[in-house]
C-alpha cells in the first residue's frame, strides 16, 4: 500500500465551474484558466482544459449541470505584454453566475446571500479596521502575469498506523508579503445542500508568502481517506487547494464568509481525481 506520494499542484484561477473562475479583471469579466465549457460538436456542452476571458452573464444552469460560457475572447498559453499587466479583481456580492448554494461560515456570516459588495481590484480591498499606518503590504496592483507565476507540490504520508494523514506543501511565485489559507476539497462538497461547508485542510490553515512569493505549509488530518464503504466516505479528502486571501483574513474552521472568489481566490490545486492512492481508517 502506498503510504507517501508528491503530487504537483496546477495554478489556476477557478474554483467550481460556477461561478467560472474566483479571479475577475476590471472589466468585469471572469479570467479563467482552469476548465472552459464550450459547445461541443454534437450541439451537447464539452468541458475541456483552457484559458479564456469569459462574460460575467454567462448563461447559468442548475448545480451539477453545464452550458457553454460566453467567451468574451481566449487567453493564449503565452500572455502578451498586455494580458500580463492585466490587473486582478475580487467578484462582486451577490456572486454572478453561481449556482453554489451552501453556506461557507453558518456561524459567522448565516445569511452570505443577502450581503451586496462591489468588485474590488486585489490591492484595494478595503480591509476590516485597516489604518494607513497599520502597514498593508499588498499596495500595488496584482496582475496577471503575477498571478500565473505559482507552482508548488503537496507531498502526503500515512500516519499513526493510517489512522492520519500529513499534508506538507511547498510553493513558489506566490504573491509576496500576503496571506494565504490551504483548504480541503471533500466528497461531500459536492453537494451544496448538506450540512457541511468547505473546510479547511487543518486549523489554522494560513500561511504568509514570504518577500519572494515562497511559503509552506504542514497539516495532519485524522482519518482523511476513508474507505468508500466507511460511515464516514464521504468525508473523504479528494484535492488539495491553496487560497490567496484577498481580504488578508482567515475564518477559523470555515475558509471564507462568501467564498467563490468573494474572498477567497483558488491558485493552486491538484489536478483530480486526487488521492486514490490512500486509505485511512479511524
Amino acid at each position: 500500500m502506498t503510504t507517501s506520494k508528491t503530487y504537483p499542484l496546477s495554478m489556476t484561477t477557478q474554483g467550481p465551474l460556477y461561478p467560472p473562475s474566483e479571479v475577475m479583471n476590471t472589466d468585469g469579466d471572469f479570467v479563467v484558466i482552469g476548465t472552459i465549457t464550450r459547445e461541443g460538436p454534437d450541439g451537447g456542452v464539452v468541458a475541456v482544459p483552457g484559458r479564456a476571458i469569459v462574460a460575467a452573464d454567462s448563461p447559468l444552469p442548475e448545480f451539477g449541470s453545464t452550458l457553454p460560457y460566453r467567451i468574451v475572447r481566449e487567453l493564449p498559453e503565452r500572455l502578451s505584454p498586455a494580458d500580463e499587466a492585466m490587473v486582478l479583481a475580487t467578484l462582486p456580492l451577490p456572486l454572478p453566475c453561481s449556482n453554489y448554494t451552501a453556506v461557507m461560515a453558518p456561524q459567522q456570516q448565516p445569511d452570505p446571500f443577502s450581503v451586496t459588495r462591489p468588485s474590488y481590484p486585489f490591492h484595494q480591498v478595503p480591509i476590516p479596521d485597516l489604518q494607513p499606518e497599520d502597514g498593508p503590504k499588498v499596495t500595488g496592483p496584482v496582475t496577471l502575469g503575477q498571478w500565473v507565476k505559482a507552482r508548488g507540490e503537496v507531498t502526503v504520508t500515512l500516519t499513526g498506523n493510517d489512522t492520519a494523514a500529513e499534508f506538507r506543501g511547498e510553493f513558489a511565485g506566490l504573491i509576496p508579503d500576503s496571506l494565504y489559507t490551504v483548504m480541503a476539497i471533500r466528497r461531500r462538497d459536492m453537494d451544496p445542500g448538506g450540512p457541511a461547508h468547505p473546510s479547511p485542510l487543518g486549523v489554522p490553515n494560513v500561511f504568509v508568502a514570504d518577500s519572494e512569493g515562497n511559503g509552506r505549509y504542514r497539516a495532519v488530518l485524522p482519518d482523511p481517506f476513508p474507505a468508500p464503504d466507511a460511515p464516514n466516505a464521504a468525508n473523504r479528502v479528494v484535492n488539495f487547494v491553496v487560497l490567496w486571501m484577498s481580504y488578508q483574513l482567515s475564518y477559523g474552521g470555515a475558509v471564507g464568509h462568501h467564498g467563490l472568489g468573494a474572498d477567497i481566490h483558488a491558485q493552486l490545486r491538484l489536478d483530480p481525481p486526487g488521492f486514490t492512492e490512500f486509505t485511512t481508517r479511524p
